[in-house]
């Protein structure tokens, strides 16, 4: 198995209102930093996206890829590669711990394979670097309220 990096954050806010945020791909550009442009391609029967569009820009990788993502239950969503000009390869998850309390711990966890040859310690570091910044602006983000 590839390595992965993950990260985990709690967010003081119920598990629903965490998972809100992040399903709701049309507003990533304001909160994740390195999504400049999102768009969903297509919806499962139940509304959740299932393939978005992502335009990418963490300094040492730079993407127009396609995920696809699979939602497991109200707690974990999980997504794979459909298409990428730069990647091989990314492999990614939530999941969300209920702590009580209107508390969630949210894990990220992702995996990123590019196709020009770069170091295993580059591509941890900026998986690291994508995975740090996408909890604490997901955090920022749901803690700050509803924008809608």
């Amino acid at each position: 198995m590839a390595e992965h990096t993950s990260s985990s954050i709690t967010i003081e806010a119920a598990p629903a209102e965490v998972m809100g945020v992040i399903s709701d791909f049309d507003r990533y550009p304001e909160w994740t930093g390195e999504v400049k442009q999102a768009e969903v391609i297509s919806r499962d029967a139940d509304g959740r996206a299932e393939q978005v569009r992502l335009v990418l820009d963490a300094g040492a990788i730079k993407d127009d890829h396609t995920l696809a993502y699979t939602w497991d239950g109200k707690n974990q969503v999980s997504w794979t590669l459909v298409k990428s000009q730069m990647l091989r390869a990314i492999d990614g998850s939530y999941t969300l711990t209920p702590l009580g309390g209107d508390r969630t711990e949210v894990t990220y966890r992702l995996t990123v394979d590019v196709k020009i040859p770069m170091l295993g310690m580059i591509k941890r570091k900026a998986e690291k670097v994508i995975i740090d910044r996408a909890l604490d602006g997901l955090k920022k983000r749901v803690e700050s309220g509803p924008t809608h």
